[in-house]
């Protein structure tokens, strides 16, 4: 695995979310109200919608434009919808996110 510090645990509102640009694309990373952290695709795959911008609940996310609700944990679309995000490995460290950024490498910019 390759780390990288992407930022505090603070930096990232409650139920909320940051976007950290990459050279494949933005990546959304979340906080639940656990202070668990998540980092998936920030666009949704049903309209492309910026799934950064939607509301965090429980370890799910719903998109801001036609409310599809995805996992933060497997990526996976929860209830009727049909659809997948992917999803990063992040760690939390004395207060420090870390992501692996090793699968990021292996994609190819769209």
């Amino acid at each position: 695995m390759s780390w990288l510090d992407i930022g505090s645990l603070s930096d990232i509102p409650e139920r909320g979310a940051r976007i950290v640009k990459t050279a494949v694309g933005c990546v959304a990373v979340f906080r639940t109200a656990e202070d668990e952290v998540f980092a998936t695709t920030d666009r949704c795959p049903h309209k492309g919608g910026p799934l950064s911008e939607g509301i965090v609940h429980g370890k799910s996310v719903t998109c801001p434009l036609h409310n599809w609700v995805f996992s933060l944990e497997t990526g996976e679309a929860q209830g009727a919808d049909d659809g997948h995000i992917r999803t990063y490995p992040v760690s939390v460290q004395d207060g420090r996110i870390l992501m692996d950024v090793s699968d990021l490498s292996k994609l190819s910019a769209a």
